[in-house]
C-alpha cells in the first residue's frame, strides 16, 4: 500500500510538472485569444490623467484661467467682470465689467530674468490709439473716451496738476497700442521698445541689422521654404521604401572605408614613427652630444609616442579585422532584414501615417499642458509684492505640489504617446511576419493593432512609459542643477554631475530598446511587461552578436539616409535661392530647412528602424522555435530564407571540415550505422 501511495504520488507529481511545463510554453505567435496585461498599472495611469484634468478643473474654478484670459490689475481685479474684495489689498473688489482691457502703465518696464512686465496694471475701457505726450492729452482721453489710464483714486480732471500723477500715471509719452485678440492686453503699436528683451532672448544676434536682414531673407523666401519641406517630407517617404535597394551598396561601402580607414591610419603611423626614429639616429650621429642633449630627449619622447600610438592602432585593427571576419553573416543579416522592412512599407502603407498621428498627438497634448501650466501662473492665493506693492497670484502651502505633478504628467504622457507608437508599429509588423500568406493580411493591420492596443495592452504601455519617466526625471534635475551651478561648483562636482548625467542617459537609452522589444513580445505573446521584457532580453542575449551588428551597421546606414536627405534638400535649397544675391539672407532659411529635413527624416527612419528591430526579434524567434520541417515551418520572408539556407551549407562545411580528421583516424575500419543497442568497449 505505501509503494502504491508512492507510485501514485510521483506520477501526480510528474503530471502536474508537465501540466507546468505546458502552461508556461510559449506559442510565440500572434493570438487570437487575448486577454488584458497590467490591468492595475493601466487603472493608475487613469487615474494619474484624472489628477491632470482635476488640475485644468482647480484652475477654472479658482479663476487662474480668466485671469489669463481677460487680465487683472495690481490690485487683484480681473477685468471685464465684478470682483469680490481681497483682504489686506486696497482697491480691490471693483466692478470692472466695462474695462475689458489690461493697461500698462510701463510697458517697456521689463525684467530680463523673469520674462514679464514689472509695471503697474490697469483694467481701462479703451486703449489709447494715438500718441500722448502731456497729462492734459491723458485729461483729454479720459474726458472723451471714459477710459482713465491713470490709477483708481485719481480722478481724470485731476491729473495734470496732481501730485502723485508721476507715479500713479504712464510714463510720457504714453505710444499708441491696440488690444491683443484674445489676451485683451494694450500692447504698443511699435514694438521698439521690446528691443532690450529681444536682445536678451536672441543673444547670438549682435547686429541689429543683421537681423532684420535674416528675418527679411526669410519672408521674401516663404514659398520655397514650404516647398522644401514638402521636398523633404517626400523624400523620407520615397527613401523608406527603396532603402532595402540600396542598403547592401551603404553597407559594403561602409565596411570597406572603416577597413581602409583603419590600415591606413595604423600604416601613417609606423610610418611616422620610422622616419622620426631614423632622423634622431642621423642627428645624434652628426651633432655634438652637448648641443643635441635636449633635442635628443624630446625626439626620443616623440619616438616612444608615436610607438606607443602605433602598437595600439594595431591591435584595434586587429580586432576590427577580426569582427568584421566573424560578423560578416550578420551584416548580411542586416542587408536581408533591411529589405524585408521594405517590403513592410510596401504591405502597409498607413506605416508612413505613424510619425504625423504621433506628431499631431505630442502637438496636441504640449498646447494642452501650456496652456494648464500658464493658468497656474495666475492660480493660487493673490500676495502683495514686496518690492513693487502689486498683487501677484501665487500657489502657497500644498499647492505648490501642483506644478511639480504638472511637470511629472508632462514626461510620463509624452513617453506614453511615443510608446502606443511603438507598441501599434509592433503590433503591425508582428501580424505581417506571423502571416504565411501576406494575401491573406487584415485589410488595415495598423487599425487592427491599434484596437487591440486600445483594448488589451494600454496597462503595458503605461508600465513601460513610467519606467523611463522614473530615469528621466533624474536626469533632468541634474542637468538643472548642473546649469543653475554653472561657474560656481568645482572640478570634481562638476565631472561627477556629468557622469551622472552621462550614466542616466546612456541607461534611459538601452531602458527604451528593451521596452520596444518587450512591447512587440507582448504583441505576439499577450502577455505582460515584465513577462515580456524577460522574454524578449533572454532572445537578445542569444543573439547578442547579432543585435550588435544590426545596432551599429542599421543605426550607420540609416544616418547615412538622413544626410543624404538633409544634403539633397540643401542642395535643392541653394539651386532655388540663387537668384538672391545677398547670400547673408540665405542663412536662416537654409538653416530652417536643414533643421526641418533633420527632423522629418528623423521621424520617418526612426519608424523605420523600429521595423527592423521588431522584424529581427520575430526572426530570432522563428530561427529558435523552427527549423523548416513538417509542422515546424518558418514564418520568414524569402530574403531571410535564404540568409538561413546559407548560413547552414557554410555550417555543413565547417562540420564536414572538422569530421575529415576522424575518418583518417578510423581508417581501416568498417564504415555502417552502428546497430541500436550496441556498445562500443
Amino acid at each position: 500500500m505505501v509503494e502504491q501511495k508512492r507510485l501514485s504520488n510521483l506520477s501526480t507529481s510528474s503530471q502536474q510538472v508537465r501540466l507546468r511545463k505546458k502552461r508556461t510554453k510559449r506559442e510565440w505567435k500572434p493570438l487570437e485569444d487575448r486577454s488584458c496585461t497590467d490591468l492595475p498599472w493601466f487603472l493608475l495611469f487613469t487615474v494619474f490623467c484624472v489628477g491632470m484634468g482635476s488640475i485644468c478643473g482647480f484652475t477654472i474654478v479658482s479663476g487662474g484661467a480668466s485671469r489669463l484670459v481677460f487680465g487683472y490689475d495690481s490690485y487683484g481685479n480681473t477685468c471685464g467682470q465684478r470682483n469680490e474684495q481681497i483682504e489686506g489689498v486696497r482697491l480691490s473688489g471693483l466692478d470692472q465689467t466695462d474695462k475689458k482691457y489690461v493697461f500698462f502703465l510701463d510697458p517697456c518696464n521689463i525684467d530680463i530674468v523673469q520674462r514679464k512686465i514689472k509695471s503697474m496694471a490697469l483694467c481701462v475701457s479703451l486703449c489709447p490709439y494715438e500718441e500722448m505726450k502731456t497729462y492734459d492729452h491723458l485729461k483729454r482721453f479720459a474726458m472723451q473716451n471714459g477710459s482713465e489710464l491713470c490709477s483708481y483714486e485719481l480722478a481724470g480732471h485731476k491729473y495734470p496738476g496732481h501730485p502723485d500723477r508721476f507715479d500713479k500715471c504712464p510714463k510720457l509719452p504714453v505710444p499708441p497700442s491696440k488690444a491683443l485678440p484674445v489676451f485683451n492686453r494694450c500692447t504698443p503699436v511699435d514694438i521698439s521698445c521690446y528691443a532690450k528683451f529681444a536682445e536678451a532672448v536672441v543673444t547670438f544676434v549682435s547686429d541689429n541689422s543683421m537681423l532684420h536682414r535674416l528675418i527679411a531673407g526669410v519672408m521674401a523666401s516663404k514659398e520655397i521654404i514650404v516647398g522644401l519641406c514638402l521636398l523633404a517630407l517626400v523624400l523620407s517617404m520615397i527613401l523608406m521604401v527603396i532603402i532595402r535597394y540600396i542598403s547592401a551598396v551603404l553597407v559594403w561601402i561602409l565596411t570597406a572605408l572603416v577597413v581602409l580607414g583603419s590600415l591606413a591610419g595604423t600604416s601613417v603611423l609606423w610610418w611616422l614613427y620610422i622616419d622620426h626614429r631614423l632622423t634622431g639616429n642621423n642627428t645624434s650621429t652628426k651633432e655634438a652630444k652637448e648641443e643635441a642633449r635636449e633635442e635628443e630627449e624630446v625626439t626620443r619622447d616623440n619616438v616612444q609616442g608615436l610607438l606607443v600610438y602605433a602598437i595600439a592602432a594595431t591591435v584595434f585593427t586587429v580586432i576590427l579585422l577580426l569582427l568584421m571576419l566573424f560578423m560578416r553573416k550578420r551584416v548580411a543579416l542586416t542587408i536581408a532584414l533591411f529589405h524585408v522592412a521594405g517590403k513592410v512599407f510596401i504591405h502597409l502603407p498607413l506605416l508612413t501615417l505613424q510619425p504625423f498621428c504621433t506628431f499631431l498627438a505630442l502637438v496636441v497634448f504640449w498646447l494642452y499642458w501650456i496652456l494648464v501650466l500658464l493658468f497656474l501662473g495666475t492660480t493660487g492665493n493673490p500676495i502683495q509684492n514686496e518690492e513693487t506693492g502689486l498683487t501677484e497670484f501665487r500657489l502657497t502651502g500644498a499647492l505648490q505640489y501642483l506644478t511639480w505633478y504638472h511637470a511629472v504628467g508632462l514626461i510620463w504622457i509624452s513617453e506614453f504617446i511615443l510608446a502606443c507608437q511603438q507598441m501599434t508599429v509592433a503590433g503591425a509588423v508582428v501580424t505581417y511576419y506571423f502571416t504565411r500568406d501576406k494575401g491573406r493580411l487584415p485589410v488595415t493591420p495598423i487599425l487592427s493593432s491599434v484596437l487591440r492596443l486600445v483594448r488589451y495592452h494600454l496597462g503595458t504601455v503605461a508600465k513601460g512609459s513610467f519606467i523611463i519617466t522614473l530615469v528621466k526625471i533624474p536626469r533632468l534635475l541634474l542637468m538643472y542643477i548642473h546649469n543653475q551651478l554653472k561657474g560656481k561648483e568645482n572640478a570634481c562636482a562638476r565631472c561627477m554631475l556629468k557622469t551622472c548625467i552621462c550614466c542616466l542617459w546612456c541607461l534611459e537609452k538601452c531602458l527604451n530598446y528593451l521596452n520596444q522589444n518587450a512591447y512587440a513580445a507582448t504583441a505576439i505573446n499577450s502577455t505582460s511587461f515584465c513577462t515580456s521584457a524577460r522574454d524578449a532580453f533572454v532572445i537578445l542575449v542569444e543573439n547578442a552578436l547579432r543585435v550588435a551588428a544590426i545596432n551599429a551597421v542599421g543605426d550607420f546606414v540609416l544616418f547615412l539616409g538622413k544626410v543624404l536627405i538633409v544634403t539633397s534638400t540643401a542642395f535643392a535649397g541653394v539651386l532655388l535661392l540663387n537668384y538672391q544675391r545677398d547670400y547673408a539672407e540665405w542663412v536662416l532659411p537654409l538653416i530652417i530647412v536643414c533643421l526641418f529635413s533633420f527632423l522629418v527624416a528623423h521621424c520617418f527612419l526612426s519608424i523605420f528602424e523600429i521595423v527592423v528591430d521588431v522584424l529581427f526579434l520575430c526572426f530570432a524567434i522563428d530561427t529558435k522555435y523552427n527549423d523548416g520541417t513538417p509542422g515546424r515551418e518558418f514564418y520568414m520572408d524569402k530574403a531571410l530564407m535564404e540568409f538561413v539556407e546559407n548560413s547552414r551549407k557554410l555550417e555543413r562545411v565547417v562540420e564536414r571540415g572538422r569530421s575529415r580528421p576522424k575518418e583518417v583516424v578510423s581508417e581501416g575500419a568498417e564504415m555502417k550505422p552502428m546497430a541500436p543497442g550496441t556498445s562500443s568497449a
